[in-house]
Order: C-alpha cells, then structure tokens, then sequence
C-alpha cells in the first residue's frame, strides 16, 4: 500500500512540475508577445517594467508549484535525507520568491502608471 502511495505521491510532484514548467513557458511567450508590441511602439520605461511585472509574477506562481511538487515527493516515509533536501531547496525557493515578489511589489507605482499610459 505505501509502494502505491509512493507512486502515486510520484506522479502528482511530476505534474506539479509539468504545471510550473507550463506556467513559466506561458508566463515567456506573453512577455515575448509583450516585448515585441513594446519595441515596436517604442514604449515608456514604465511599460518595460510592466512586462518585467508580469513576468515576474509567472515566475512566482511557478515557484509556488515546485515548491509544492517538492513538498508532495517526499510525503511518504521521508528520510532524514529526504528532510534536509527539502528544507534546503524551501529556504532557496522562499528565499527567491520573497526578493522576487519584494521586487514586483516595489515597481507597483511604476505599472499604475503605465497601465494608464497605455490606455
């Protein structure tokens, strides 16, 4: 029965992967649309950081699902090995997505004012 948990605990992390790493290619073919539109229109500083925005908020979202997949592998009978990984890689990975969102967060008043630049 814990062979079966295993697998299937196995399977749920790859698709939280496969998730994260679809979100990510999303989040990249948006900015590239984006980016195009912005150096053909020769946008404003604050526009570029809107798309750096946005990108950026794709990366968290993917973060939070590796995060998790890594959570769901070792579910089942960790070892002491297994705890120390996952330990380490969730500090990493807080570590990235608090510095990433503290940066999101701090051109805020930059996007507002780009948004209502561009419309």
């Amino acid at each position: 029965m814990e062979e079966l948990f295993k697998q299937v605990a196995g399977h749920i992390a790859l698709a939280l992967e496969a998730l994260a790493v679809l979100i990510i290619l999303m989040g990249a073919l948006l900015v590239l649309f984006q980016l195009s539109s912005f150096i053909r229109s020769r946008g404003s500083i604050g526009t570029r950081k809107l798309i750096w925005r946005n990108f950026g908020m794709w990366l968290l979202l993917a973060l939070e699902f590796e995060l998790g997949a890594d959570i769901v592998r070792t579910a089942i009978s960790p070892t002491w090995e297994d705890l120390g990984q996952l330990a380490a890689i969730a500090v990493i990975r807080t570590f990235l997505n608090y510095f990433l969102e503290r940066d999101v967060e701090k051109y805020e008043p930059h996007v507002g004012a780009a948004a209502a630049e561009a419309t």
